[in-house]
């Protein structure tokens, strides 16, 4: 019987929580809406509650993601509608792949993150900062193979955070208890601007790359050109621009609180990133999966 259920299957976390638990020996279903007519995988939609019934299906654990971030109530409502659903369905286990800030009032995830910690069933929180695989399978990879990454950062600094890290902690909380009530605040082990993540690159790739600041309200425009929404656009100009601020520098102890071990660090991500190929010129620039 499948029993753990990987919302996002498909996703930067969810693709590689799902591989881990496979590897253990542990039965998973991952769920997508892009998700493959294979076993083991089923059809999902948060906005389409008749798909949520096949998916929890015998299933005690899930890991949840909600991948869309408008403000409208109704998204925001969409994870915690799922819970009570999944907990009168028998999960007794939720994991919830959140964001730095969630826990206030007025954040995206709030409500979110409310319903799991009322759920009355075990939970953890997962609230990590910006992936380093955002430069080689989301949202930066454009920029990246262009050879110019333009972003609101100036010289800000981040502990970016490797989704390895972030799937190995997912995949202990979906299976031990003893991350019960736990909120991770997940980071990678140095702070570094985009300019030197940019350098680190093209290092590894022999190739010129550079990270260029860009006025915010440029930035906001390029995404709605892009498809984005306004409200969406503004969030990420937001966040973004709070790096550049002095904001999100901090670190984190909790991957090493987690997992006994330091996490990876962006250098490791660039090597391994850089050997597979990624980074090739003919690699498809799009943004895919969860995650920030």
């Amino acid at each position: 019987m499948n029993n753990i259920l990987v919302l996002g299957g498909t996703g930067k976390t969810g693709s590689r929580i799902a591989r881990r638990l496979k590897a253990a020996g542990r039965p998973v279903r991952t769920a997508s809406r892009t998700a493959p007519r294979t076993s083991g995988d089923i059809p999902f939609d948060l906005d389409n509650p008749t798909s949520w019934a096949p998916a929890l299906d015998g299933v005690t654990a899930a890991y949840l993601v909600e991948p869309n971030l408008q403000m409208s109530a109704d998204r925001q409502a969409r994870i915690p509608r799922f819970v009570t659903e999944a907990v009168a369905a028998g999960v007794r286990r939720l994991v919830l792949l959140s964001a730095p800030r969630a826990g206030e009032a007025g954040h995206p995830l709030h409500a979110a993150e409310q319903a799991v910690r009322g759920s009355g069933v075990d939970w953890t929180i997962l609230r990590p900062n910006w992936f380093s695989q955002n430069f080689s399978e989301g949202p930066w990879l454009p920029g990246i193979l262009k050879g110019t990454l333009a972003l609101p950062t100036g010289d800000g600094c981040t502990p970016f955070i490797d989704a390895e890290d972030i799937a190995e902690v997912a995949a202990s909380a979906l299976t031990e208890d003893r991350h019960n009530t736990r909120i991770y605040e997940l980071t990678g082990p140095r702070a570094i601007s985009f300019g030197e993540a940019a350098s680190l690159i093209a290092k590894a790739t022999g190739r010129t790359i550079r990270h260029v600041d860009i006025a915010p309200d440029a930035f906001i425009e390029r995404q709605i050109t892009a498809g984005a929404s306004p409200d969406v656009a503004r969030l990420l100009t937001e966040l973004l621009t709070a790096i550049g601020n002095g904001s999100g520098a901090a670190l984190s102890d909790d991957v090493e609180r987690a997992l006994d071990r330091r996490p990876r660090t962006f250098e490791n991500f660039v090597t391994e990133t850089a050997a597979a190929g990624r980074w090739n010129e003919s690699s498809p620039a799009s943004a895919v999966g969860d995650g920030f």
